[in-house]
């Protein structure tokens, strides 16, 4: 059936919206929980503290995105609302194991792969679900879920802070488990509208098939150049992405102490974040074609700028006007990646290619803030390692400007293929034609004979 553009759809809405916010508002303000388990788990004579403490968020925000090929596959297989509903009752078990540790490395796996992964699988359904309830409206229902993590990420520090330094950290954990039960009522509202008859008489049978593995498992996008380019360069200039998000509120703890609100600085990010995805958001639908890569290419350019500029901040109001542009950049990086991908590999084969994109964008996400926290505990500081988080965005901006070139190429050489392909239609059709003539010729001379 046609999306019903509303009715229970803006049910479903809110619950994406809420599920957007929960995951990335929880990953997004790992630099506070960051700070209470360096104090927590710390001691004078641990000289790998932050190096060993940053594989937790890393690891967590690296295994959202690992999951995402997996759970495309699932979320097609079983549906959006049982992927949505298990994903969440695993994060919040996860969570809640991880508030009765007592070292820091039983968070390696309680937090940073069974809690992550969780919310993984209760995150991607939450867009696939949009879909099935809105077609006409989908760009402004997708703003507004969007929206979600930009003001959980504002508010979520200040509660955490509240939190931590009322209550310990293993209880503030225990308190996050709320947002992950509400999380897992709201996969409930996941109704699909779109069946297919044979799925259903299949499971009135009782029985299940998989579909074929090419079905599954869509690796034809990587015949594209531009796709592969583009699912490569991306993955290179996040090595230092997520770096600012780990260390930025220790960094700021050990350059200004206790005298500055660091969690404003979040509070800067969460803000010009959401601006940023309104705003290019719309920018984008007024740029043809690939050209859209040049708005990440110029992100990716900020970013790693803004990033360079942090040792430099010796005042705490130019650390906000940085956070407040890296924000700004952040949520234009992140609203495009939907509409690139429609561009290049088109719409039947789009949701595998962002699959694959994200599971490849796990890797540097997961290990550039474990190498910045050791070379904070080799070097005494992180000027180093956020001068180097900016080289890696600087390098995948400059690969990804060659795109809208390939991508040019690649439709022009599509296109030739068809008009010679209508060429040669035409020569055979003009061929049996004339062959058909002179055939019927003889025939008729042989007719008016008789």
């Amino acid at each position: 059936p046609e999306p019903p553009e509303g009715g229970w759809g803006w049910v479903v809405m809110l619950a994406a919206m809420w599920c957007n916010g929960a995951v990335f508002g929880i990953q997004n303000s790992c630099g506070v929980l960051f700070v209470a388990m360096l104090q927590l788990f710390g001691g004078s004579e641990d000289k790998q503290l932050a190096f060993k403490t940053a594989w937790v968020s890393s690891l967590s925000m690296g295994m959202v995105f690992f999951c995402s090929p997996i759970v495309s596959i699932f979320t097609d297989l079983f549906g959006c609302r049982k992927v949505a509903v298990v994903g969440a009752a695993v994060g919040l078990a996860g969570l809640l194991a991880s508030s009765f540790v007592s070292t820091i490395e039983p968070l390696y796996f309680t937090y940073g792969i069974l809690f992550a992964c969780g919310c993984s699988f209760a995150y991607q359904p939450s867009l696939v679900i949009l879909g099935h309830y809105f077609k006409k409206r989908l760009g402004l229902v997708n703003g507004i879920v969007t929206a979600g993590s930009s003001l959980f990420t504002v508010s979520l520090p200040f509660l955490l802070r509240v939190l931590l330094d009322s209550v310990d950290l293993f209880n503030t954990l225990r308190v996050l488990c709320v947002l992950m039960f509400i999380l897992f009522l709201a996969g409930f509202t996941y109704k699909p509208l779109v069946y297919d008859t044979k799925d259903k008489e299949g499971g009135k049978k009782g029985k299940f098939k998989f579909p074929p593995g090419k079905k599954i498992c869509n690796f034809s996008v990587f015949k594209v150049l531009s796709y592969r380019i583009w699912a490569f360069g991306i993955p290179a200039a996040l090595f230092g992405y997520f770096v600012p998000y780990v260390h930025l509120m220790n960094h700021v703890k050990e350059r200004f102490g206790d005298s500055v609100p660091e969690e404003v600085l979040l509070l800067c990010l969460g803000i010009t974040s959401g601006v940023g995805r309104l705003i290019f958001g719309r920018v984008a639908d007024y740029i043809p074609g690939a050209k859209k890569i040049y708005l990440q290419v110029a992100s990716f350019f900020f970013i790693g700028l803004m990033s360079m500029m942090i040792p430099l901040c010796h005042v705490f109001g130019a650390l906000i006007a940085v956070c407040l542009f890296m924000g700004l950049f952040d949520g234009c990086f992140i609203c495009i990646m939907a509409p690139i991908a429609f561009e290049l590999v088109g719409a039947q084969d789009v949701s595998q290619a962002i699959g694959f994109l994200l599971g490849l964008m796990s890797v540097p996400m997961t290990v550039g803030p474990p190498i910045a926290g050791l070379l904070r505990d080799k070097l005494g500081t992180y000027d180093v390692a956020f001068y180097l988080a900016g080289v890696p965005p600087l390098i995948g901006g400059a690969i990804l400007c060659c795109i809208p070139w390939v991508h040019e190429r690649q439709k022009l050489k599509e296109r030739a293929k068809h008009v010679d392909g209508e060429t040669t239609e035409k020569m055979l059709e003009n061929e049996s034609t004339l062959v058909s003539n002179a055939t019927a010729k003889p025939v008729r001379e042989l007719e008016s004979g008789i």
